[in-house]
């Protein structure tokens, strides 16, 4: 660990993939995170690595994927649309089982939408987003300081699951300013690239080619092979859940379940409330997918607990897996704005207050 330096969230991610040990970066511009794209023009060269804008995002999607094949070590940044152009991509990359670190500094939508915050691509996260059964593991950071741990730990989680690893953020994680350390304990090196990577027999010393493709003609081996994911995505589901709880050990009538830069104003209308005399829990999910399903569950039940509401910046999308994890136990309401709007802590007061 040094010494703490105030950065710029989309900076912050950039440099993060370079202490993680990440020298390959491809993307194309697009507000609000294409200062990650400026930061890495000029960082890049500087540390030996490689930067190239790409012409378009489909065309990142797919040098991010050649990289990856050869076991290197690769990431991109985008927002919104541009990650939906990459989904196919993505797909392919899912399919034929390489590591790669996507970010996404989700602005509004649909379509062009606007380029303040928003949470609105939580479904295309979680749900796939591309076409076939496959699934990322999708971080969410409240602050800068979690976005540059979370980015330093993409790197290996990717290469441990040989999968796609998306951070969804929203635009003030990317433009907010905070004090920042890069810990040194999450640099690493690729591990077992040689058993599958297309990195040269001559490298690996072997006569065996390595061939990296998701395409199965055969019904049997296609299915086979989506068995084989399922399993890692099952794999996720004990190993990889995170969450934080916040003032659970009370009273509370009210479960929140809230995540990223949103669940910071939940946290302060919860403090809020507390010095009102009124006990609110929360449960923020640090990752989407998987969702800590028992974490949400288990809050919402418990005795005192008599209504969970999700509050999120989209026009209801995280809700649908807070009520499924409930189970039909209590009731699941939804609080949430669009357009870059944020929800003060005195509104989500108000419709607590009103609920309780």
């Amino acid at each position: 660990m040094g010494k703490k330096v105030l950065m710029k969230g989309n900076e912050a991610i950039g440099e993060a993939a370079i202490r993680a040990g990440c020298l390959n970066y491809f993307a194309y511009p697009i507000t609000p995170q294409s200062e990650v794209a400026e930061y890495l023009s000029r960082r890049m060269p500087e540390v030996g690595g490689v930067f190239v804008q790409g012409e378009s995002e489909v065309a990142v999607s797919y040098m991010l994927f050649g990289a990856a094949g050869c076991g290197e070590r690769v990431f991109t940044t985008s927002s919104s649309p541009g990650i939906s152009l990459m989904s196919e991509g993505i797909s392919y990359v899912a399919g034929a089982q390489c590591p790669v670190v996507f970010v996404n500094i989700i602005r509004g939508g649909p379509g062009l939408g606007g380029i303040l915050p928003s949470q609105g691509d939580y479904f295309q996260a979680t749900k796939g987003g591309g076409h076939g059964d496959y699934r990322m593991l999708v971080m969410a950071p409240a602050s800068v300081q979690e976005a540059v741990e979370m980015v330093m730990m993409a790197f290996p989680l990717a290469e441990k699951y040989r999968n796609p690893i998306m951070l969804l953020g929203d635009g003030l994680i990317g433009q907010m300013m905070e004090p920042v350390e890069f810990p040194d304990h999450l640099r690493t090196e690729p591990t077992n690239k040689d058993a599958w990577a297309t990195n040269g027999m001559d490298t690996r010393k072997s006569s065996k080619p390595n061939i990296v493709k998701s395409l199965y003609l055969d019904p049997k081996q296609l299915n086979d092979h989506n068995l084989l994911l399922k399993s890692k995505y099952e794999q996720m589901k004990r190993e990889e859940i995170r969450y934080e709880p916040y003032n659970t050990d009370s009273d509370y009538k009210v479960l929140i379940v809230s995540y990223g830069t949103m669940s910071r104003v939940c946290r302060t209308a919860i403090d809020n409330m507390k010095a009102e005399g009124f006990e609110v829990g929360m449960v923020r999910p640090q990752t989407l997918f998987p969702f800590p399903e028992k974490a949400v569950h288990d809050a919402a039940v418990k005795e005192s607990c008599k209504v969970v509401i999700s509050i999120e910046m989209s026009m209801g999308q995280m809700v649908e897996d807070v009520d499924r994890c409930v189970k039909g136990k209590r009731p699941v309401e939804w609080y949430g704005k669009c357009g870059g709007d944020v929800p003060t802590p005195e509104e989500v007061m108000g419709v607590v207050k009103a609920l309780i």
